[in-house]
C-alpha cells in the first residue's frame, strides 16, 4: 500500500515561496527563527508561547552551513534540514516553515513583514535581528523567558558522556 505524504509536510516553504504563501496566512503574524536541531522540551514550550502572540506562526531554521558558521561545533547541526523542516512542520503551533542560509533571517524577516518578532529569553530585544525594521512598521518584538532550560548542546554533552 502506498501512504501520501503526511499532510504537515505542506507547511514546508522555499523561500522563494514565502512572501506569496504569508499573504494567506491570518494576522498578526508571529515571526521566529533558529536552529532547532534536536527538538526539546524548552523548544516546544517555546514556540507555543510564541504562536500563542499571534494568530499564525512562521518559524525559519538555519541551514546546515549557517548553523556551522555559528560555532556550535564541528558536528553540527546533527539532524539535517530536510529533518529538522519535516519535524516543525509537524507542529500544531507551526503555520508555516522556512529556511535561511545566511548569518541572520533578516530576508525571511522583510518578506514576511511580521506583527510580532519573538526570540528565547538569552536575547535583549533591542539585539533581536530584525528588532528595528519589525518596529518600524508598527510591530512589537519579544524575548520569552525560558520555562525549561534545557540546550541541544547539553544534551548532546549529556549522550555522550561529556
Amino acid at each position: 500500500m502506498d501512504f501520501p505524504a503526511p499532510a504537515f509536510e505542506a507547511k514546508i516553504c522555499p523561500p522563494a515561496e514565502l512572501a506569496s504563501r504569508v499573504g494567506a496566512l491570518p494576522r498578526p503574524l508571529v515571526f521566529t527563527n533558529g536552529c532547532f536541531d534536536i527538538l526539546h522540551r524548552g523548544h516546544v514550550t517555546y514556540l507555543a508561547q510564541a504562536r500563542a502572540l499571534g494568530a499564525a506562526m512562521v518559524v525559519a531554521l538555519n541551514t546546515d552551513a549557517s548553523v556551522k558558521r555559528l560555532g556550535k561545533g564541528d558536528d553540527r547541526p546533527v539532524n539535517v534540514l530536510a529533518d529538522r523542516l519535516a519535524v516543525m512542520a509537524a507542529l500544531a503551533c507551526v503555520d508555516l516553515v522556512t529556511w535561511f542560509d545566511e548569518d541572520t533571517p533578516l530576508a525571511r524577516i522583510l518578506e514576511c513583514r511580521p506583527e510580532i518578532l519573538v526570540k528565547g529569553g538569552d536575547w535583549a530585544p533591542a539585539n533581536i535581528v530584525g528588532s528595528a525594521e519589525v518596529r518600524g512598521w508598527g510591530g512589537s518584538v519579544h524575548a520569552i523567558p525560558f520555562l525549561h532550560e534545557r540546550s541541544t548542546t547539553a544534551l548532546l554533552g549529556r549522550i555522550r558522556g561529556v
